[in-house]
């Protein structure tokens, strides 16, 4: 039998396919990381090529590219969410205006987290506040090890709901796991934050993306055909969770695969957002980061 493929992705509605034995791609079946939250498979993808393929937050694929790991990116978002909400403070702590953060301490799981990514390219676009009007606490170092922080990005222990009960920071951002985890309701920093994420949308034409597929670029470049039977496998389950929802909020609206021009609009956001942040400095296209995929595929959405 074929060398099965190793994969790491979160358990999902439209990843639940990979876990059926009978399933192969290019007569070869699938073993499935054991990564849980899927954020600990990301550091040994891009530090040592672990996974034949992989998810892959955004952010950690930006730095990644950067420092030249030979990892491509497909044209698959595997999750994504509008981030107004995830900048929280503590209930029954003082009420802050997101402005109101400039000097103030705000924790985060890692400088380099996709969802803090976002949430300091809103505050930059919406309140005029810079990242580096801010100290950012984080408790975790970034996945890409060549990556040098920002000199107002310091570390502290704990897991970050705790820093943020204990009151060593003013306000968190909180990815999807945390958040919904939390204890009783944190309490959102930005007014209206409902709206003000719908707007964002309309004027950006996109959800913003968490999470993409990644593959080893010598897997690609030699098995061009077992990634597009993946590629297909992962399209037609998105295509189903769709479907079964008539009212999808924004994580499923999210979920998109090919290079549609939503997709276009959120990685260019994303780099734009990057490169202010100092989370990436090296300017890149959007065809840049797709130009494995292309090199293969074409453009085919």
């Amino acid at each position: 039998m074929a060398r099965p493929l190793s994969v790491a992705v979160k358990s999902y509605p439209h990843t639940e396919f990979l876990t059926d034995p009978a399933f192969t791609a290019g007569g070869r079946p699938v073993t499935l990381a054991a990564a849980d939250p899927i954020y600990r498979a990301f550091a040994p993808m891009v530090r040592e090529l672990r996974y034949d393929v992989s998810e892959l937050a955004l952010a950690t694929f930006l730095q990644a590219h950067e420092a030249g790991v030979p990892i491509s990116l497909l044209p698959v978002a595997l999750s994504g969410d509008f981030h107004h909400h995830s900048l929280t403070r503590w209930p029954g702590s003082a009420e802050l205006a997101p402005a109101e953060l400039a000097g103030r301490k705000v924790g985060v799981r890692a400088y380099s987290q996709t969802t803090g990514l976002w949430v300091r390219g809103i505050l930059h676009e919406e309140y005029g506040l810079d990242a580096e009007d801010v100290t950012w606490v984080t408790v975790e170092e970034p996945h890409v090890a060549e990556y040098e922080e920002p000199s107002n990005v310091v570390r502290t222990s704990g897991k970050l709901l705790e820093v943020l009960r204990r009151g060593e920071v003013d306000a968190a951002v909180l990815g999807p796991p945390a958040l919904d985890s939390a204890e009783g309701p944190l309490v959102p920093i930005i007014p209206g934050w409902r709206a003000a994420e719908e707007a964002w949308g309309v004027r950006h034409a996109t959800v913003p993306i968490n999470h993409l597929l990644t593959v080893r670029r010598d897997l690609l470049d030699r098995e061009p055909e077992t990634v597009a039977e993946l590629l297909k496998a992962f399209g037609a389950r998105i295509d189903e969770r769709k479907a079964a929802d008539p009212a999808p909020g924004p994580r499923v609206r999210a979920l998109r695969y090919g290079v549609t021009d939503e997709l276009v609009a959120g990685l260019q956001v994303a780099i734009d957002y990057a490169l202010r942040q100092n989370v990436i400095r090296t300017p890149v296209t959007v065809e840049e980061l797709l130009g494995d995929f292309t090199r293969h595929f074409g453009d085919r959405a």
